[in-house]
């Protein structure tokens, strides 16, 4: 394929396999723990961490992952704190994170909003060699992360208070889950953008979830939707001229639709088929 004789085209759909993997297997969770917001949060405070690079002249990466980090664990902490009204943590950190991100971009001066717009919608084909290798770095630590944990995961996402009664350590295992995705963020941040980030995350496993039967079923769709989506979604891209992170969430959002569509009509049909019977 033409596209492929060029180098940022390679690395850009090597980056997406490695996305295609990382996002559904903590999107999964995510969206079982109806933590789906805590993905935009995350995103959100994300920019105050580029903001922050930029006002102290060091890498934005690095910022990011801090501030994010800082902002999982927070996240973890108000959840606790605050177990019948959950949401208030989102409302706290999210709003917090954007005024913080606002006040440093105007100390900062007027260049560094230039640079934070690139990180609020991310680009896949800007993507560099160095960001390609912490991207399989982090695909390789969450999937092993994944196998050697998905039990107790598992357990801790469908009853906290049995896991607790087992023995489990459930705070530190929500926060250490936090902070896990926290640094997916911060690292998918400038390829997928703040603003779309989270729809990258939650869509796979939305969908897969109104096509698996078990968990691990579940699991496997969702990687498969993931990697489906966002080559189908890069490949749109080149060939329409259209950002990448915007097409490959339409994509995802075609086929949520187009899913649940399906299911509808299947239903239907059963029931004219019950009612005939």
């Amino acid at each position: 394929m033409e596209m492929l004789s060029y180098e940022f085209m390679r690395r850009a759909f090597l980056a997406a396999i490695f996305i295609a993997g990382i996002a559904p297997m903590l999107g999964v969770f995510l969206v079982i723990r109806r933590q789906s917001l805590m993905a935009d949060t995350l995103s959100h405070v994300s920019l105050a961490g580029v903001a922050l690079g930029f006002f102290l002249n060091l890498n934005p990466t690095l910022t990011t992952m801090f501030v994010v980090i800082l902002a999982a664990i927070v996240l973890e902490y108000l959840r606790m704190m605050y177990r019948s009204y959950s949401e208030i943590s989102i409302a706290i950190l999210m709003s917090g994170g954007l005024a913080l991100a606002l006040v440093l971009m105007n100390l900062s001066g007027g260049n560094s909003s230039t640079s934070i717009q690139s990180y609020l919608f991310g680009s896949i084909v800007t993507i560099t060699s160095d960001q390609v290798v912490f991207l399989g770095i982090l695909f390789a630590v969450t999937a092993v992360l994944f196998l050697l944990f998905k039990k107790p995961m598992y357990v801790l996402t469908f009853d906290e208070d049995t896991a607790h009664v087992d023995g489990l350590p459930v705070h530190w295992m929500s926060m250490m889950f936090n902070v896990l995705t926290g640094v997916a963020i911060a690292v998918m941040i400038p390829i997928a953008g703040a603003l779309l980030i989270s729809a990258i995350m939650v869509l796979p496993a939305a969908i897969s979830m109104r096509l698996g039967k078990s968990f691990n079923m579940v699991i496997l769709i969702s990687i498969v939707i993931g990697l489906a989506g966002m080559m189908t979604g890069l490949t749109s891209s080149y060939y329409l001229s259209t950002p990448p992170g915007a097409t490959i969430t339409l994509v995802f959002i075609a086929v949520f639709l187009l899913v649940n569509l399906i299911r509808r009509v299947i239903i239907l049909l059963q029931r004219k088929k019950q009612a005939k019977n």
